[in-house]
């Protein structure tokens, strides 16, 4: 909804806290119809109706004036922010973004503030989400506008908790609550965009290991907003001297020293990486044929480059090129065609699993065993000796991607849809295997952005983590290396080593304290091994759970409600303060 006409001219400028401002001259308002200009007295020709008041178009044309420089400066933020995240990874601009956000809706309506919320939002996930052009550009433009409506009920209620004392608090905390709301609805939320995200290598990745993802994309807001209370206090500068300048700008300084500390407390985080085992991992990108949606090429295809490239692992192994690995992970999907239904695809895995003589797990799409019709997105541990054995199907299938809601209506308006054909069934349980000497944890492409899925992971026994995925249909367009910088935060959140494996890349190791120790490119093939660290210790964030999040979100919205109480008892009471007058 665009702002309301309240906006001024000059509503560009921030005021600082307790400042006052002049009221703006009242508005000349047409005579009531039936009284003249001068005393009101009956007229004897009535103006008509369009002639006493500005016809709607020309308000809107007024207000689209009033509002375009905010507007603008709004979506260039936006554009900044989307900039934080990888390919680009400037992650400083998110703390910038978060500011000007802050300053942009200080002192407006809800109205006023949850338009300029969405245009800060709207271009923002645009560029952040772009890589789904290849599905078609109204995926990104409708997936952009259902996310930005949550930052559009963001900058409502940062307006609303503007007026409170000690505000870059409240809008820390709101902040969470709408990344805790985005996270989850509609239809299981699409975390993408937070601001932890962004910062996966900064000094606020530390925090992770105490509250998790929540608590960094707190301290990423908190941060942002005392440098926007700074900048409001920086007009007091030009208007006092002497002692009173000191005064005056004392709070802007405490809030810069304090955004300061909060940039550094990361620094004074120990992260745990100590390891209490070890094991030899491989990793096999055995590569697709083409990018983009028919990436799949002919039956068998993508299935024979895996193994292919597993029967060189084992004769580099033979000839003593490499050294032997534990276990063998190979990336989703990596069996084109369910290896339970055609023989030709288990022969061809049992080949390359005894061949390298080790445990693999294998991604796969194989039949629900109870629900006909339905398939799983499986990981697979497959045995040398004694062939398949325990696995894992994928909990959080992805909405329009591997099912479909409301089928049955959807799919004859939007007749892209009839490529899913079938619908993934989401699994019950957490991907903590046995492999080989190893007990990880396996969780499969975009679960690694939902907290709990992770979480739940990892206090299940999951001793490192191992992220099957299969980016072919996104590569070369960012979203691989927004995927990896995930990792990169979940390896930190909860001590563990994390093994990306992906078809076509990026595939990669990342130690626990979310250095990326060895990574492939995209669109070759390479296997890549490394020695593995194995934690049994927890992290605070794994003993706190969602508590943190749940308790910054409950604050925030705590805030809103105060807010709106004491508006409400300012306005209840200045009738009364002008009567007793």
């Amino acid at each position: 909804m665009p702002p309301g006409p309240e906006t001024t001219a000059g509503a560009g400028a921030a005021s600082a806290p307790g400042d006052e401002r002049s009221p703006a001259p009242p508005e000349e308002t047409a005579p009531a119809a039936g009284e003249t200009a001068a005393e009101g007295a009956p007229a004897e020709e009535t103006a008509p109706a369009p002639q006493a008041r500005p016809r709607r178009a020309v308000r809107l044309a007024r207000l689209a004036r009033r509002e375009a420089a905010r507007t603008g400066i709004a979506a260039l933020s936006g554009v900044a922010f989307a900039l934080s995240f990888p390919p680009y990874d400037v992650w400083p601009l998110s703390v910038v973004a978060v500011a000007a956000l802050a300053l942009l809706t200080r002192g407006r309506t809800a109205r006023q503030a949850a338009w300029t919320g969405f245009a800060f939002a709207l271009p923002f996930f645009f560029v952040l989400l772009r890589w789904l052009h290849v599905v078609g550009y109204d995926a990104v433009t409708g997936l952009s506008l259902a996310e930005a409506l949550f930052v559009a009920v963001l900058g409502a209620a940062l307006a609303l908790v503007s007026r409170l004392p000690a505000w870059p608090l409240w809008g820390a905390c709101l902040w969470v609550a709408q990344e805790l709301a985005r996270d989850r609805l509609p239809l299981g939320g699409f975390p993408w965009g937070r601001l932890a995200f962004a910062n996966t290598g900064s000094p606020f990745t530390p925090l992770a290991a105490l509250g998790g993802a929540p608590l960094v994309s707190f301290a990423v807001a908190l941060t942002g907003g005392l440098l926007a209370y700074a900048v409001t206090v920086a007009p007091k500068l030009r208007a006092s001297s002497g002692p009173g300048r000191f005064r005056a700008v004392l709070p802007g300084v405490e809030a810069l020293a304090l955004a300061v500390a909060v940039l550094l407390a990361g620094y004074a985080v120990p992260v745990p990486v100590k390891a209490d085992d070890e094991v030899k991992v491989a990793l096999v990108q055995g590569n697709v044929q083409h990018a983009g949606m028919d990436f799949l090429g002919r039956p068998m295809m993508i299935l024979d480059n895996h193994a292919e490239a597993t029967l060189q692992l084992a004769r580099d192994v033979k000839a003593g090129r490499v050294p032997k690995p534990d276990l063998v992970i190979w990336p989703e999907n990596s069996s084109d065609l369910d290896p339970f239904q055609y023989p030709q695809a288990y022969d061809r895995i049992e080949e390359a699993v005894e061949a390298v003589g080790v445990p693999v797990l294998v991604g796969a799409l194989v039949d629900h065993p109870g629900q006909s019709g339905y398939i799983d997105n499986k990981g697979i541990v497959w045995d040398p000796k004694t062939g398949p054995g325990a696995s894992y199907a994928k909990q959080h299938p992805v909405p329009f991607g591997e099912y479909v809601p409301f089928r049955s209506a959807l799919s004859k308006v939007i007749t892209r849809l009839q490529r899913v054909q079938r619908d993934f069934y989401p699994g019950d349980h957490t991907g903590v295997m046995q492999i080989g000497p190893a007990r990880l944890g396996d969780v499969i492409c975009f679960e690694v952005a939902y907290d709990e899925i992770v979480r739940d992971t990892v206090k299940a026994g999951a001793r490192a983590l191992v992220v099957q995925t299969n980016n072919a249909t996104y590569g070369r367009t960012g979203q691989p290396e927004q995927q990896l910088a995930m990792s990169r935060l979940r390896a930190v959140e909860h001590g563990r080593a994390v093994v990306t494996v992906a078809t076509s890349g990026i595939s990669a190791v990342v130690a626990p304290d979310g250095t990326v120790q060895q990574r492939s490119e995209e669109f070759t093939r390479d296997v890549i091994s490394a020695t593995l660290p194995l934690r049994d210790g927890t992290t605070v964030a794994d003993r706190v759970g969602a508590a943190p999040e749940w308790a910054l979100a409950m604050v925030g919205l705590l805030s809103c409600a105060a807010a709106l109480l004491i508006g409400r008892r300012v306005r209840t009471d200045e009738p009364e303060k002008r009567g007793q007058q």
